[in-house]
Order: structure tokens, then sequence, then C-alpha cells
């Protein structure tokens, strides 16, 4: 059955409060019968034997049957409700007065009997003689004969035929119609009631399971009106809590949506741009090649070996974009991991000065370096730093024009050592620093648009849990700066303060 949680919690709801109903309206009836049985039982306890005392029930031959049939009679008149009977110590029936065709059994059993004259707990019930298997309740006490002897019982059932007859009828009578009726009209009521209940619990339910339909197949969250987020924050109300976290968890959803839809747009730009990039070489290098293998013969010397170089600068081009591709791939899916160590972040940086100290003479630039008296080591990947670095000062060099200055400025604060790489090239345009550290629309574009080297280098510092910033400073000029764990245990020695040109 398709049926909404309402609907069944509402029949489930039916069907237990239709099921108490019953069940209390049986054991108030139970409970009631039970008391009057009790009430009727202890008022008649003396009745049996008030009658067993006749002594016109026996002589010296035993019973008289006419004077126990006479007696009874009389006392059925007398108590309509009752029926009398004699039995022997068996229980057989041995006198009564009931009319022919109504005894169903002759014998009774005589257990209930003992337990009455015992004075057990009321009621008790006792077997029926015009029933066959019903059971009454009954007052019992023995026949006695003048020398002691217990020839039998006389067992009275309190509500006999006539009383069953009497009990149909009022059964059937508007006392009991209206009692019924108005057991009906309390369901009914309380059916209607527990409905209402249940509508107005699941509202906030039924409107979340809305709020979830209606959510944007592009990830944007449901906008329609609803239980107000900061009222439901502090709300004790479970499914208010539910909504309220649906509500945080669409809006997380919506954002790494347009996120993977930025990053996939990212992904095609970066395909499309760097086949440009591969390409313009590739066809500079293949129309070279493709001279010197046309006009090997023709060409001079000096133009083969110009020809050759401008080749062979045009594949090393290539080889370093396919490298710096295939590094920022193992960095982005988590194939690198850094492999932590202390170092001395001075000896590091002298190396690396060393390393560019003649490509920065060829271009008219000057290296500087500020290291302060005291600084300590640092933690972290010694070749994924010094590939940082590389990076920076390679992209510094190639933007700074000839006759300028690039300083590294070391400084320990906080725990953590800062690096600081500026340098007075043309600096980087304000519409274009939103994009910087983003996948590349041109890695031969426009000055420091967002380079290879420079995501290398954010996604190399991300591992080591920091972050790349561009600083804002006046004056032309670019300011890139990045901080270090200090080492827990190892100190660095004392670095005097120097400046390398």
């Amino acid at each position: 059955m398709n049926l909404t949680l309402t609907q069944r919690l509402s029949i489930v709801f039916s069907v237990l409060l239709l099921a108490c109903c019953g069940a209390s309206a049986w054991l108030q009836i139970r409970s009631s019968d039970l008391h009057q049985k009790e009430v009727i039982q202890d008022l008649s306890r003396d009745l049996a034997a008030h009658i067993a005392g006749n002594s016109a029930l026996m002589d010296t031959n035993g019973f008289r049957p006419d004077a126990v049939r006479r007696l009874f009679g009389q006392l059925m008149v007398v108590n309509p409700s009752v029926e009398v009977y004699l039995l022997d110590s068996q229980g057989n029936i041995k006198g009564h007065d009931a009319p022919a065709g109504h005894l169903k059994r002759e014998h009774v059993d005589v257990q209930p009997l003992r337990q009455f004259i015992a004075g057990d707990a009321l009621p008790i019930l006792g077997d029926d003689p015009r029933s066959a298997d019903g059971k009454k309740v009954f007052s019992a006490a023995y026949i006695r004969t003048p020398d002691g002897a217990r020839p039998g019982y006389i067992y009275v059932v309190l509500l006999g035929e006539a009383h069953d007859e009497l009990a149909a009828r009022v059964a059937a009578s508007s006392v009991l119609r209206n009692t019924l009726w108005s057991m009906a009209l309390v369901a009914v009521l309380g059916l209607l009631a527990g409905l209402m209940a249940f509508g107005f619990i699941t509202r906030p339910l039924r409107r979340l399971t809305d709020a979830m339909r209606r959510f944007d197949a592009n990830g944007e969250p449901d906008r329609q009106p609803g239980v107000p987020r900061s009222a439901a924050a502090g709300s004790r109300d479970e499914i208010a809590v539910l909504e309220n976290t649906f509500s945080q968890m669409a809006t997380r959803i919506g954002e790494q949506w347009r996120a993977l839809t930025q990053q996939d747009q990212q992904r095609r730009e970066l395909v499309a741009n760097i086949s440009h990039d591969l390409r313009t070489p590739l066809t500079s290098l293949h129309g070279y090649l493709e001279t010197l293998s046309l006009k090997s013969d023709t060409l001079e010397e000096t133009d083969r070996k110009r020809y050759l170089a401008i080749a062979l600068a045009q594949s090393v081009k290539v080889g370093s974009l396919a490298q710096a591709l295939f590094e920022l791939a193992r960095l982005e899916h988590g194939i690198v991991q850094p492999a932590l160590e202390d170092f001395s972040l001075v000896d590091l940086l002298q190396d690396i000065f060393q390393k560019f100290e003649l490509p920065a003479e060829a271009r008219g630039i000057q290296l500087r370096a500020g290291i302060p008296q005291r600084l300590p080591n640092v933690t972290a990947d010694l070749g994924m730093i010094e590939r940082v670095l590389t990076n920076l000062l390679d992209n510094a060099i190639r933007h700074t024009p000839a006759g300028g200055v690039i300083n590294v400025d070391l400084a320990h604060r906080d725990g953590r050592v800062s690096v600081t790489v500026s340098d007075t090239g043309s600096g980087i345009p304000p519409e274009r620093r939103a994009a910087l550290f983003q996948r590349p629309f041109s890695s031969a574009g426009a000055h420091r648009s967002g380079g290879l080297g420079l995501l290398i280098v954010q996604r190399m510092l991300q591992l080591h849990r920091s972050e790349i910033h561009l600083v804002d400073r006046p004056g032309p000029g670019t300011v890139f700066r990045f901080d270090l764990p200090v080492a827990g245990s190892v100190v660095a020695g004392l670095v005097a303060g120097q400046t390398r040109g």
C-alpha cells in the first residue's frame, strides 16, 4: 500500500485506540461482573448453611425427596435468582426442583465447595448444573446428621437461569446501548484528536519532504520559507533539528556543486590552454627541425647552429611544461606526501642563491637575503621547500627588469619561521590577483596570471599545513610570504645577518 507516513501513523493509532477501548471496556465489564459476584456471594455466604439446618430434609431413612423438592421450590419462589441442589459427598445431584430437561449435568465438582466452606478468598465459581460447562457463584454447606456424619452438601447457585434471562434482556435495553454509544463517542473523539496531533507533529516532516523534493538538481538549496534556522538551532524538537541539518547539508552540497562546476570549468580551460602552450613550442621545434632536414646541404654552419639552439630551447620548454603538469597531478591526487625532517633554512637559502647567482647576474639583478642573528631550524620536507623557493625565485627573476633587486627575508615569530620573497618588478594587476593561485589560463600569458609554478608552490605548502600569501605593499614589485613550523627539539646555530648581492 502506497501510504504516507501520516496515513500509516493514523491507521496504527486508530487500531491501537480501538484495541485499547475494547480492552478497557472488557476489563471494566469483567471487573464489574467479578465485583458483583463477590458481593452477592459474600452476602449469601450463610444461605446454604441455613437451608442445611432444616430438619425436614432428612429422616431416619435418609433424604426425603418430596420434602426436598417442596422446600427448594419455596426458596426459588421467594428468590427466583437462586437454584438449590442436594448433593451427596461425591457431588452427585440427589435432589433439585429444576424443570424437566433443564438439568445438563448430574455431577458437580466438590473442590470449589470445600474451598468456599474453608473460607477462601471470594469469588469462587462452581459448576452450573443447568449448563454443560458454565460456572456460577454459589453458597454451599455440609448436611450433618445427628450423629455428626456428612452425607452430602446443600449447593445453592446464586445467579441461576432466571437471573441470566433478566440480564440478557437488560443487555438489550437502552441503558447498555447508551453506554456503548458513549464509549464509541469517546473513541471517535480520541481518534480525531490523535489524527490532529499526528498532523501537527508531522507537519515539519512534510515540509522537510517538500524541501527535499524541491531540491534543485544543479545543487541549489531550497528557497521556500520554513522554520528560521536560528529558531530550529535552539529547538529540542528532533524534526526541527533534522530540518535545520538538512538546510545546512543542502547549503553545503550547493557550495560543493558550485566548486565542482568551477573546477570542471578550470580543468577544461587548463586542457585548452596547456594544449595551446604545447602547440606553440612544438610547432616552432617542428619548423626548425624540418628546415634543418630540408636545407641541411645549403645552410651555413652559423645558421645551422642557431636553428639547432632554437629547437633545443623549445624542446626544453616542452619538457619543463610536461614535468610541471606531471608534478602537479601527483600533488593534487595525494600521491606525494612530505617526508618531514629538521633542517636549517639558512643553509638551504644559501644553496639556492648559488644556483641562481649566474642567471641573476646575466639579467643584471641583485639577490639579497635578510637573515636574523638567531634563527631556529624548521621541520619540513627539504626537497619540497627547495622546490618552493626555486619556483618563487625563478618567477621573480623572469619578471624583474635589469637593475632590479630580489629580496628573501627570514624571520622567527610565534613558533614559526616566516619566508618573504619580494622583487622590484612590474607587480600583479589587481584584476588578476584573485585567480593568482588557480589553474592558469595561459602559462605563457600576462605577468603571473597564476602559472603552474605558483600552483605547485601552493600545493606543496598546503601539504605542510601552510599557505602562501600575496602581500600588498606600496610601490612596484610583488611580495610573497609563507611560514614553516620551528623544529621541536633541534635549534639552529647562531647565524650572522648577511646580505648577498
